[in-house]
């Protein structure tokens, strides 16, 4: 490449990586504010089952995601890269803001879950429509033999809209004291997306459309029925079901245990306290994202195949492990107790409290708060919150578990938008990649948190030995079957033969 040609893919991807960034930025508050999203817009009076109904509106936005990749990937494929997912950003930003608006559960009822329903589905749509959008509009403006590499820095959008999701959250609590933030500062992210999707309309506006897609359109290459010729094609049918079956279902879960798993576990299994959870994922999050792009090069020279379908396959094998280690790293029952000190009770709201602080031989600290409610839902009875603090070698073993999964990310996600491009034709390719995508990840990954919390909150309930790995099931058993069927049936050349 030569330099102006340099310049003018790095210009391609800022201005993509800019809005899909801020589009996955907003997608992730929700799930990185689930907890506390759990106590404002659900009842309070069982909070077990107001998270499991905050994670499964977390996930509706995942399941409605294939539905906006048919009908932004045909807008698309018809009208063009660019002006498709300008209108995905401005509707992604819109609905992002909206959830910062609404009123709680005290306030307005059961109208909260329902609206905070509406406005995940039209961020599903949204992003939906973004990624396929975006990954396609890059590749086509990549040189042959360099897709692997450039594509890989959208992938590294999405994680960094989690890590900066993160931050802006740990910023705004650092401003605020812990009653601020629980009343109102919890809406200050999303609020905060308005500017940030201004910013990058006014970036993307000066885009062109790709090249490729100007010269079909040029010539006139383009569909005219992109969802017959996509899935109505027996051919290339078979090339979407490869794409689903052989590589994204195992991605999404692959990606979703490192990301979102692994948080709610932290927080939920282990009882870390939220900073130091956000903040443990956070730094294994900054370390990993620069892997995208060397797995995305690699992918160049040797294949994608082997790459994302070995980070599929370690995952498997080492799951189970990582998080048996991850819990212990915080179960007090197999450390060393130094003292205990018991706070006072004091009441706060209505309800008493009374604090009892741990600290152990390899500088585990743990705080239990024993509330007993005196008025409301929960008049009478008493409830129990632990928190858990690692400090030392503890911390830096934990982060380094994270990474491992991020690595894991790295490996499946690096190569598979250049994957997903290369198996499909100029004039169906939006619609063509975005669904299998979409399905792979909004559906098979996007349902993960839920299915894995649910399936953890039933083991613990039956007193299943080892409890706390009973939600690795799922993502076990997808990534096994795409790496079978991937290993059987993915070409490791770039394109399918004659399929252009």
């Amino acid at each position: 490449m030569n330099d102006n040609s340099t310049k003018s893919i790095w210009k391609v991807i800022g201005a993509s990586s800019m809005g899909t960034l801020i589009e996955w930025y907003d997608f992730f508050i929700f799930g990185s504010l689930s907890i506390v999203i759990s106590t404002k817009f659900f009842p309070a009076d069982n909070p077990t089952a107001a998270f499991l109904s905050t994670l499964a509106t977390f996930a509706a936005g995942f399941v409605v995601r294939p539905f906006g990749a048919l009908f932004f990937g045909r807008l698309g494929d018809i009208i063009g890269r660019k002006y498709t997912f300008m209108v995905t950003l401005m509707l992604m930003g819109g609905a992002t803001f909206l959830i910062g608006c609404i009123p709680s559960y005290e306030t307005i009822g059961f109208w909260a879950p329902l609206i905070v329903l509406i406005l995940r589905l039209l961020q599903g749509l949204a992003l939906g429509g973004e990624y396929g959008g975006a990954a396609t509009y890059v590749a086509e403006h990549a040189p042959l033999g360099q897709r692997g590499y450039w594509t890989s820095w959208i992938q590294t959008t999405a994680t960094f809209g989690l890590f900066i999701s993160l931050v802006v959250i740990l910023l705004t609590k650092s401003f605020l004291s812990e009653t601020q933030f629980d009343s109102w500062g919890w809406r200050v992210p999303f609020l905060l997306s308005l500017v940030m999707v201004y910013v990058s309309y006014l970036i993307r506006k000066k885009m062109k459309e790709s090249p490729e897609f100007s010269k079909a359109k040029a010539e006139g290459k383009t569909s005219t029925n992109p969802l017959k010729e996509s899935f109505g094609n027996r051919y290339n049918l078979k090339f979407v079901l490869l794409a689903l079956f052989g590589a994204a279902m195992g991605q999404g879960v692959v990606w979703y245990t490192g990301q979102f798993y692994s948080m709610s576990f932290m927080k939920t299994v282990m009882h870390l306290q939220s900073d130091q959870a956000d903040t443990i994922l956070g730094i294994a999050l900054l370390l990993g994202t620069p892997f995208f792009v060397v797995f995305g090069w690699l992918s160049d020279k040797v294949g994608r195949k082997w790459i994302m379908l070995g980070g599929m396959l370690l995952a498997v094998l080492t799951y189970r492990p990582i998080y048996e280690a991850m819990y212990q790293l915080s179960n007090v029952q197999q450390k060393t107790k130094l003292n205990e000190t018991t706070v006072p009770s004091s009441q706060q709201n209505s309800t008493i409290i009374t604090i009892t602080k741990s600290q152990y031989a390899d500088g585990t600290e743990m705080s239990s708060s024993k509330i007993q409610h005196q008025e409301g839902e929960l008049k009478g009875k008493e409830t129990v919150k632990t928190t858990v603090h690692l400090t030392g070698k503890n911390y830096i073993l934990l982060v380094a578990l994270i990474f491992i999964q991020v690595i894991y990310i790295t490996m499946v996600y690096g190569p598979i938008a250049a994957f997903l491009v290369e198996l499909f034709p100029v004039k169906i390719r939006y619609t063509s990649m975005s669904l299998p995508y979409h399905v792979g990840n909004g559906i098979f990954g996007g349902l993960l948190p839920a299915v894995s919390t649910y399936l953890t909150t039933n083991a613990e309930a039956s007193n299943t030995p080892q409890f706390y790995l009973a939600g690795l099931g799922y993502p076990i058993l997808i990534a096994a079957v795409c790496f079978i069927i991937g290993s059987l049936y993915i070409n490791n050349k770039s394109t399918p033969p004659n399929h252009e």
